[in-house]
């Protein structure tokens, strides 16, 4: 039989244990997304993954919101690996003390850079980015951004721009890695 431990550890997705946002253990493919051994991430806050401090923020805020409501939290948002290099990520969470959503929790990490290349995004298009990736209309966006319409339609013009899409389908496809 199979004990948790080797389950946890040859998991083929990205598995760690947070609490509060530092990670208290990872398992291997993790450590292969990453780009480091286990000993590079133990007792480490999760902001060196993230493309900046500010972001590390962000997300966080938005995904406290969240998870006060549900326990639960996913998004696809752009990480960075140890060596410094970006990449898109698939990051789903599930906190284990309801009352402190951040104090104990169980996470998932899948690289998608296979399936999305990373393009240089301001921090707000990458908001922009992930939320029209989700299906949102631009009156949506507005309003979880706290931004106008007509913000979000200039932001939207610039990920076509940069994406070299000619359509919002075509810039949602490949913002979902969905091929063409």
């Amino acid at each position: 039989m199979i004990d948790d431990d080797t389950l946890f550890q040859f998991a083929p997705t990205g598995l760690a244990l947070l609490e509060n946002r530092v990670i208290r253990r990872c398992n291997a493919r993790f450590c292969e997304i990453f780009g480091g051994p286990e000993v590079a991430f133990i007792g480490q806050a999760t902001a060196r993954l993230y493309p900046s401090d500010k972001e590390f923020e962000r997300i966080g805020a938005r995904g406290l919101a969240v998870m006060r409501d549900s326990g639960r939290y996913d998004d696809e948002r752009i990480m960075r690996r140890l060596d410094g290099t970006l990449f898109w990520c698939r990051v789903r969470g599930q906190s284990l003390t309801p009352e402190a959503p951040f104090a104990r929790g169980v996470w998932s990490f899948a690289d998608l850079s296979s399936e999305r290349p990373v393009v240089q995004l301001t921090a707000r298009e990458r908001e922009v980015a992930m939320l029209t990736a989700r299906g949102l209309t631009s009156k949506e966006i507005g309003r979880t951004l706290g931004l106008s319409y007509r913000t979000i339609e200039v932001h939207r013009a610039r990920l076509l721009e940069k994406f070299g899409a000619r359509k919002l389908p075509e810039l949602v496809a490949k913002l979902s890695g969905m091929p063409l």
